[in-house]
């Protein structure tokens, strides 16, 4: 029997520590505090995958740049070589 009072007794103390936190945290609108929160949190999370997509865009559009640079040089760097042999013999028939 004793322990039946006891473990009631320590159930209304924590359902009491519960009340009392949210009434601390959310005030006399609790349900309507806790809508506005959750509507925060999904436009916090949208926030957050918006940022994510335009960080792997940005990110793509990077490499694809990089990329392109990188074909040009060596594009620039191979035709150069066939030329100094061309205008070579062009500068001996002078």
């Amino acid at each position: 029997m004793a322990r039946d009072y006891d473990s009631q007794l320590l159930e209304s103390v924590a359902v009491r520590r519960r009340r009392m936190r949210d009434a601390l945290l959310f005030g006399a609108q609790r349900a309507r505090r806790s809508t506005d929160e959750r509507l925060g949190k999904v436009f916090a999370g949208i926030a957050i995958a918006a940022v994510l997509c335009a960080g792997c865009v940005g990110w793509s559009f990077l490499q694809a740049t990089l990329a392109q640079q990188k074909q040009q040089q060596q594009q620039q760097y191979g035709t150069p070589s066939a030329q100094p042999s061309s205008a070579s013999s062009a500068s001996t028939s002078r």
